[in-house]
């Protein structure tokens, strides 16, 4: 037991309290951000930027950019899905008389060449960051620093389809789209192992509530879309 919780924790004796204070900020505030976003609440957004900004600045640290790139990225979808939120909650509270509810609908042909764009444009700045990450590390100075593919692991790849998931997910969810819970499932589960490898043990254990919560999430979305009125998505 003893040697069971040193590998899972034992990364952290290294950490600054500050650090593991945070992290553990951030993954309260992204698992009760998830919660709200399960029910359709629109305070999904404003719990999720506490999350996404604190992780940005912890990986910033930890000099996982690609994933400091999501967490940047989810902020400004954050902001965007705030905004098309409210202004679709205010459009059905005019139309059904409701003021709880947010429409939610599937996706459309018209949304796969986005989606598209998005994986292709996520997977190149990511690669094209690792391809510099030799540079960077070493103070954004390409002396000494050697380049190249060759010098890719399997995290920096996994890292490359995680980060166009979590994107495409994000984008879909800012849309209102049931689908998007899938590519949060796929995703998040991939997370699991990758972040108990990089030893962010809070962080994987936040993916594992993440899965069961998209897991459900996504019946209770088909649920919701099955009794909204025929107004909501007419």
């Amino acid at each position: 037991m003893a040697e069971l919780l040193n590998w899972l924790f034992g990364q952290y004796a290294d950490y600054s309290t500050i650090f593991i204070i945070l992290e553990l900020i951030a993954v309260i505030f992204g698992v009760v951000s998830v919660l709200l976003a399960s029910k359709t609440n629109i305070l999904v957004f404003p719990i999720g930027l506490v999350s996404t900004a604190i992780f940005v600045y912890l990986l910033w640290k930890w000099q996982l950019f690609g994933d400091m790139f999501i967490n940047a990225y989810y902020t400004v979808m954050s902001l965007y899905g705030w905004i098309n939120w409210s202004k679709n909650k205010k459009n059905q509270s005019i139309e059904t008389h409701e003021s709880n509810n947010v429409r939610i609908e599937h996706l459309h042909a018209g949304d796969i060449p986005i989606l598209s764009a998005l994986a292709v444009g996520t997977m190149s700045f990511v690669a094209l960051i690792y391809y510099f990450r030799p540079v960077i590390n070493n103070g954004f100075s390409f002396d000494g620093a050697v380049l190249g593919v060759h010098l890719f692991t399997w995290v920096d790849y996994t890292d490359m389809l995680t980060t166009a998931l979590f994107l495409m997910a994000m984008w879909l969810m800012a849309r209102r789209k049931i689908e998007h819970w899938i590519l949060w499932i796929i995703a998040d589960a991939i997370s699991v192992p990758l972040y108990f490898y990089k030893g962010f043990t809070f962080t994987a254990l936040q993916y594992v509530v993440f899965t069961l919560i998209a897991i459900w999430a996504y019946y209770e979305w088909q649920r919701r879309y099955r009794i909204q009125p025929q107004a909501a998505y007419a």
